[in-house]
């Protein structure tokens, strides 16, 4: 089986390893130039793709030139894990077989480019991957296989991904399997009135709101701790946030967003409901360490207000 393979981020390659031996070429978003030296980093999945001695299609869009070349490999089937850029109906109908995608929520949960942030930033306790034959429409295709995956107490965005990229290429290899042993599945259609969205993640959506509750930040914490981070400021400086935990125990009897103690588990913060525990932390200008050995160096902390 000829498989051309679509993947712009790290989630993808667990994937592409898995079917490497079947894959006739990778296609990929082509980097762009950042920071202040605008230097060009090339993405994990073409770094991986070189090793491997697999051709790159690097594109921005499929107006480029290059997506036309994708014909050229003659493809049976697409593989799109991750990759960032809606295909195209004239794409779509290339592959002999048919184009799957795979997708880390429990369609039609959370379609979209965001699903693992939001499904924490909502607190749920479940998640899972799903694969489907993809059409036109965003994540809208026939699932053809899909399995639930627990979201651990302390799983954040890092955890999560990291598990589910596995679980992933691991659930890709069955259905490859299953398809060159007896071809494309029909698939069952998605229940669209069950279809709930995960928009993308902006800048502003890491900024703290001390008034709602501890657990509500907590999520926070754990949806954005790859980008944007959770923030706040101290002293008019930036402050981001790694790691917290929710005591519950304990009724915060302080204005939110006020640090009420210190302990060698961390800062202590007010909330509209409980008490936020904040572990690790980055001032700004500053690298990143645990909360208490900050409190060390920094004065005066004590009843300092967080806004």
């Amino acid at each position: 089986m000829r498989i051309v393979f679509f993947g712009s981020s790290s989630f993808s390659i667990p994937s592409l390893l898995q079917i490497k031996d079947s894959v006739v070429a990778v296609v990929t978003k082509r980097a762009r130039p950042r920071g202040r030296g605008y230097q060009i980093d090339d993405n994990e999945v073409k770094n991986a793709a070189l090793q491997l001695g697999l051709p790159i299609i690097e594109i921005d869009s499929f107006r480029d030139d290059e997506a036309r070349s994708i014909a050229d490999y003659h493809p049976d089937l697409y593989v799109v894990v991750s990759f960032g850029l809606i295909v195209p109906k004239w794409a779509l109908d290339i592959p002999s077989i048919g184009p799957l995608n795979i997708h880390p929520s429990l369609l039609p949960l959370y379609r979209g480019p965001s699903p693992m942030q939001w499904a924490l930033l909502n607190g749920d306790t479940v998640t899972g991957i799903t694969l489907i034959r993809m059409n036109e429409k965003m994540d809208e295709g026939d699932i053809v296989s899909q399995e639930k995956v627990t979201i651990e107490k302390d799983d954040d965005y890092i955890t999560l991904s990291k598990r589910l990229s596995g679980k992933s290429a691991q659930m890709l290899q069955e259905v490859v399997d299953d398809i060159g042993r007896h071809g494309m599945m029909e698939g069952r259609a998605q229940d669209q009135a069950a279809a709930t969205y995960a928009p993308m993640i902006t800048k502003e959506m890491g900024r703290i709101d001390w008034t709602v509750s501890a657990a509500r930040v907590n999520c926070q914490v754990k949806a954005f701790v790859a980008w944007p981070t959770a923030f706040t400021y101290l002293d008019g400086k930036l402050l981001k946030i790694y790691n917290s935990f929710v005591d519950e125990s304990v009724e915060a009897r302080a204005s939110a967003g006020t640090i009420t103690g210190i302990t060698k588990m961390g800062l202590e913060v007010a909330t509209g409901k409980g008490l936020l525990i904040i572990r690790e932390l980055q001032l700004e200008n500053k690298k990143r360490m645990k909360a208490y050995d900050f409190s060390i160096g920094y004065r005066d902390l004590q009843d300092k207000l967080l806004n």
